[in-house]
């Protein structure tokens, strides 16, 4: 089992909260009775109330609220082989994870306006087998080529600078990609790469790679992400606390959008590129380009997505709601007869 929207089981760390409001509620309810009746006449006169049944609903309660939460975090299970036959380009996404990515002049930042876009990208492709590369100072596969997108959503949502080499390194991220397009059938006219960067590159064999690219048959579209002027880069720590990262001298560093090494590698692979300004980010265009393009026919066995379960749990919540306002606090009321209870 895995879940597609996992942030939401940390609402399960509040089902503590919720017990605490319930007995916060309880005791409130207690002391206002006790304005009116004595503490020494409160058991006489609720003795039809079940301490154990009060319990139980709570506990009803808390078990409905935990299965919400994890209806909402869309719990999935059971997957199925199966043929299938499209017809579409190979893609790979180059996607710069470098420290430069979290600056804020393309909102929220570069990175996370980024992997929104790319989403948004992936849910117009249809049948185009897809694979995805981040980088910073080294690149990595996270995904090879698929006709698989909701595993390269799931992937994407995993991208963060930190955990690959510091830097930024295009010419890697290219072969990585030329590795996945050879590891897959081979390159030719029917192979695209889209890189997203902000171009700050440290070695400058990135164009190198784009022609041995060409060479391949393969076309480099390229988005520049950021500014023209120089903005901070913040730097969070595990507290949340936001600095700007700074030379050894303490001056801020600045980071901005270097165009030139981007419109050359789109230019030598006869692709295009685009300027990802704060108001518009571009993807859509590359969309409209590789439309164009001549498809050839995609056939792949695949394991198709896992299928959402959510409606288990969301039911089973709604049962127990429902549980919960049947049961009722009141036990069987005693009568007292001769002075004495039966």
């Amino acid at each position: 089992m895995r879940f597609a929207e996992p942030t939401f089981l940390w609402g399960l760390l509040s089902l503590p909260l919720f017990a605490l409001l319930f007995y916060y509620a309880y005791r409130r309810r207690k002391a206002l009775a006790a304005r009116f009746v004595s503490l020494s006449m409160l058991p006489k006169l609720s003795t039809s109330v079940s301490p154990w049944r009060r319990l139980a609903k709570v506990l009803i309660l808390l078990l409905a609220i935990a299965f919400l939460f994890v209806a909402l975090a869309r719990p999935q299970w059971g997957r199925k082989m199966e043929h299938v036959e499209r017809r579409g380009l190979d893609l790979v996404l180059l996607q710069d994870i470098s420290l430069s990515m979290l600056a804020e002049d393309v909102k929220p930042n570069r990175l996370t306006r980024s992997r929104h876009e790319i989403s948004a990208f992936l849910e117009s492709l249809t049948g185009d087998r897809v694979g995805l590369v981040a980088f910073s100072g080294e690149a990595q596969v996270m995904v090879p080529l698929t006709l698989d997108y909701g595993t390269v959503q799931m992937m994407l949502r995993e991208l963060n600078p930190g955990w690959l080499m510091p830097g930024t390194n295009l010419e890697n991220a290219i072969r990585k990609g030329m590795n996945l397009f050879k590891n897959s059938g081979g390159a030719g006219q029917y192979s695209v790469m889209v890189l997203m960067s902000d171009g700050e590159e440290l070695e400058a064999e990135a164009v190198n790679a784009a022609k041995e690219a060409a060479e391949m048959g393969i076309k480099i579209y390229t988005v520049g992400i950021g500014s023209r002027e120089g903005v901070p880069i913040p730097v969070p720590n595990r507290k949340g606390e936001v600095s700007y990262k700074k030379d050894m001298q303490g001056n801020i560093v600045t980071t901005h959008l270097e165009e030139a090494t981007l419109q050359e590698i789109a230019s030598v692979t006869g692709g295009l590129y685009f300027y990802a300004s704060p108001g518009e980010f571009q993807l859509q265009k590359v969309l409209t380009e590789i439309a164009a393009m001549e498809k050839k026919d995609q056939s792949s066995d695949r394991m198709e997505n896992y299928q959402d379960r959510y409606q288990i749990f969301l039911g089973m919540a709604a049962l127990l709601f429902l549980l919960e306002a049947l049961v009722s606090e009141r036990g069987r009321r005693r009568k007292q007869l001769n002075g004495r209870f039966s």
